[in-house]
Protein backbone atom coordinates (compact mmCIF):
# COMPACT_ATOMS: atom_id res chain seq x y z
CA UNK A 1 0.00 0.00 0.00
CA UNK A 2 2.89 2.29 0.98
CA UNK A 3 4.35 1.99 -2.70
CA UNK A 4 1.35 2.21 -3.84
CA UNK A 5 0.66 5.86 -2.56
CA UNK A 6 4.25 6.52 -3.29
CA UNK A 7 3.42 5.86 -6.75
CA UNK A 8 0.19 8.68 -6.95
CA UNK A 9 1.61 11.14 -4.73
CA UNK A 10 4.68 10.91 -7.47
CA UNK A 11 2.53 11.34 -10.17
CA UNK A 12 0.49 14.12 -8.69
CA UNK A 13 4.01 16.02 -7.89
CA UNK A 14 5.19 15.71 -11.56
CA UNK A 15 1.42 16.77 -13.21
CA UNK A 16 1.87 19.40 -10.64
CA UNK A 17 5.22 20.72 -11.72
CA UNK A 18 4.65 19.86 -15.00
CA UNK A 19 1.79 22.39 -15.05
CA UNK A 20 3.71 25.13 -13.28
CA UNK A 21 6.69 24.43 -15.92
CA UNK A 22 3.81 24.62 -19.07
CA UNK A 23 2.16 28.01 -17.76
CA UNK A 24 5.50 29.66 -16.71
CA UNK A 25 6.91 28.95 -20.20
CA UNK A 26 4.51 30.24 -22.47
CA UNK A 27 5.47 32.33 -25.15
CA UNK A 28 6.09 36.04 -24.87
CA UNK A 29 4.65 38.46 -27.53
CA UNK A 30 7.11 39.57 -30.16
CA UNK A 31 8.67 42.83 -29.52
CA UNK A 32 8.97 43.06 -33.56
CA UNK A 33 6.38 41.56 -35.94
CA UNK A 34 8.19 39.33 -37.91
CA UNK A 35 7.64 38.32 -41.79
CA UNK A 36 6.30 34.74 -43.46
CA UNK A 37 4.50 34.20 -47.06
CA UNK A 38 1.29 33.42 -45.24
CA UNK A 39 -0.48 34.24 -41.82
CA UNK A 40 -2.69 32.11 -40.35
CA UNK A 41 -4.91 33.23 -37.41
CA UNK A 42 -6.67 30.89 -35.01
CA UNK A 43 -10.25 32.49 -33.75
CA UNK A 44 -10.97 32.74 -30.25
CA UNK A 45 -10.60 36.20 -28.94
CA UNK A 46 -11.07 39.86 -30.71
CA UNK A 47 -7.02 40.35 -29.90
CA UNK A 48 -6.00 37.48 -32.21
CA UNK A 49 -8.37 38.33 -35.41
CA UNK A 50 -7.62 42.04 -34.67
CA UNK A 51 -3.48 41.52 -34.75
CA UNK A 52 -3.13 38.77 -37.10
CA UNK A 53 -5.70 42.00 -39.85
CA UNK A 54 -2.89 44.46 -38.76
CA UNK A 55 0.22 42.20 -39.18
CA UNK A 56 -1.24 41.30 -42.60
CA UNK A 57 -2.94 45.23 -43.70
CA UNK A 58 0.85 46.19 -43.10
CA UNK A 59 2.58 43.31 -45.58
CA UNK A 60 3.80 40.89 -42.60
CA UNK A 61 2.31 38.25 -45.01
CA UNK A 62 0.86 37.67 -48.18
CA UNK A 63 -2.14 35.72 -47.26
CA UNK A 64 -4.17 35.57 -44.35
CA UNK A 65 -6.39 32.29 -43.46
CA UNK A 66 -8.90 33.05 -40.38
CA UNK A 67 -9.29 29.38 -39.16
CA UNK A 68 -12.02 28.56 -37.03
CA UNK A 69 -14.74 31.24 -38.42
CA UNK A 70 -18.46 30.31 -37.53
CA UNK A 71 -19.92 28.79 -40.23
CA UNK A 72 -22.81 31.88 -40.32
CA UNK A 73 -20.00 34.28 -40.85
CA UNK A 74 -18.83 35.79 -44.28
CA UNK A 75 -15.45 37.21 -45.18
CA UNK A 76 -16.99 40.15 -45.64
CA UNK A 77 -19.10 40.37 -42.32
CA UNK A 78 -15.03 39.45 -40.74
CA UNK A 79 -13.32 41.76 -42.49
CA UNK A 80 -15.96 44.43 -41.03
CA UNK A 81 -15.28 43.10 -37.70
CA UNK A 82 -11.34 42.95 -38.08
CA UNK A 83 -10.97 46.65 -39.97
CA UNK A 84 -10.22 44.99 -42.65
CA UNK A 85 -8.79 46.78 -45.52
CA UNK A 86 -7.82 46.34 -49.38
CA UNK A 87 -5.62 43.39 -49.14
CA UNK A 88 -7.83 41.47 -46.44
CA UNK A 89 -10.89 42.03 -49.25
CA UNK A 90 -8.48 40.49 -51.72
CA UNK A 91 -5.94 38.01 -50.05
CA UNK A 92 -7.74 36.96 -47.05
CA UNK A 93 -9.59 33.41 -46.72
CA UNK A 94 -11.77 31.92 -44.03
CA UNK A 95 -11.37 28.71 -43.04
CA UNK A 96 -14.46 26.73 -40.57
CA UNK A 97 -12.54 24.82 -38.41
CA UNK A 98 -14.12 23.32 -35.17
CA UNK A 99 -10.82 22.67 -33.33
CA UNK A 100 -7.13 23.53 -33.05
CA UNK A 101 -6.26 19.71 -34.50
CA UNK A 102 -8.74 20.75 -37.49
CA UNK A 103 -7.09 24.32 -37.79
CA UNK A 104 -4.15 22.66 -37.81
CA UNK A 105 -5.23 20.58 -40.98
CA UNK A 106 -7.33 23.32 -42.85
CA UNK A 107 -4.15 25.44 -42.42
CA UNK A 108 -1.50 22.77 -43.90
CA UNK A 109 -3.93 22.33 -46.85
CA UNK A 110 -3.73 26.01 -47.54
CA UNK A 111 -0.27 26.75 -46.68
CA UNK A 112 0.33 23.65 -49.28
CA UNK A 113 -2.24 25.07 -51.73
CA UNK A 114 -0.35 28.34 -51.82
CA UNK A 115 2.86 26.89 -51.72
CA UNK A 116 4.29 29.32 -48.24
CA UNK A 117 7.61 27.73 -46.84
CA UNK A 118 6.97 29.79 -43.60
CA UNK A 119 3.98 30.63 -41.43
CA UNK A 120 3.30 33.22 -38.94
CA UNK A 121 1.12 31.69 -36.34
CA UNK A 122 -1.54 34.03 -34.66
CA UNK A 123 -2.83 33.10 -31.18
CA UNK A 124 -3.61 33.66 -27.60
CA UNK A 125 -0.60 32.75 -25.48
CA UNK A 126 -1.97 29.94 -23.24
CA UNK A 127 -3.01 28.37 -26.39
CA UNK A 128 0.50 28.34 -28.43
CA UNK A 129 1.78 25.17 -26.91
CA UNK A 130 -0.86 23.33 -28.49
CA UNK A 131 -1.18 24.91 -31.89
CA UNK A 132 2.45 24.94 -32.26
CA UNK A 133 2.34 20.98 -31.72
CA UNK A 134 -0.30 20.48 -34.05
CA UNK A 135 1.15 22.81 -36.96
CA UNK A 136 4.78 21.39 -36.38
CA UNK A 137 3.19 17.50 -36.66
CA UNK A 138 1.44 18.46 -39.96
CA UNK A 139 3.89 20.98 -41.60
CA UNK A 140 7.50 19.85 -40.31
CA UNK A 141 9.12 20.73 -43.28
CA UNK A 142 7.78 24.69 -43.01
CA UNK A 143 9.02 27.46 -40.91
CA UNK A 144 6.61 28.08 -38.58
CA UNK A 145 6.86 31.43 -36.37
CA UNK A 146 4.34 31.91 -33.28
CA UNK A 147 3.16 35.53 -33.02
CA UNK A 148 1.40 35.02 -29.03
CA UNK A 149 -1.50 37.49 -28.52
CA UNK A 150 -1.85 38.38 -24.78
CA UNK A 151 -5.89 38.30 -24.22
CA UNK A 152 -7.19 41.54 -22.37
CA UNK A 153 -9.64 39.12 -20.30
CA UNK A 154 -6.68 36.64 -19.72
CA UNK A 155 -4.26 37.22 -16.35
CA UNK A 156 -1.57 35.41 -17.52
CA UNK A 157 0.67 37.65 -14.60
CA UNK A 158 -1.56 36.60 -11.84
CA UNK A 159 -3.52 33.08 -12.70
CA UNK A 160 -3.21 31.45 -9.73
CA UNK A 161 -5.49 34.41 -7.81
CA UNK A 162 -8.10 34.32 -10.79
CA UNK A 163 -9.87 30.99 -10.20
CA UNK A 164 -11.70 31.05 -14.28
CA UNK A 165 -7.71 31.85 -15.08
CA UNK A 166 -6.20 28.65 -13.38
CA UNK A 167 -9.13 26.38 -14.67
CA UNK A 168 -8.63 27.53 -18.30
CA UNK A 169 -4.82 27.26 -18.09
CA UNK A 170 -5.40 23.51 -16.29
CA UNK A 171 -7.85 22.75 -19.74
CA UNK A 172 -5.67 23.90 -22.08
CA UNK A 173 -2.67 21.55 -20.33
CA UNK A 174 -4.89 18.69 -20.41
CA UNK A 175 -5.44 19.69 -24.07
CA UNK A 176 -1.49 20.12 -24.28
CA UNK A 177 -0.41 16.85 -23.03
CA UNK A 178 -3.07 14.74 -25.32
CA UNK A 179 -1.98 16.64 -28.57
CA UNK A 180 1.50 15.35 -27.81
CA UNK A 181 0.54 11.90 -27.43
CA UNK A 182 -1.77 11.73 -30.48
CA UNK A 183 0.83 13.49 -32.35
CA UNK A 184 3.47 11.08 -31.24
CA UNK A 185 1.19 8.33 -32.17
CA UNK A 186 0.10 9.94 -35.58
CA UNK A 187 3.86 9.95 -36.81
Amino acid sequence: MRVFLSVIFLTLLGYGLGFVLFVSYLPAPLAVPPKADGIVALTGGDERLDTAVALFEHGAGKRLLISGVSQKTSKETVGKMSDGGPRFACCADIGYAEDTHDNALEAAAWTREHRFNSILIVTGRYHMPRTMQEFSSLLPDKSLIAYPVDQSRIDLGGWWRHPRTAQLLHREYVKYLASLVTTRLAK
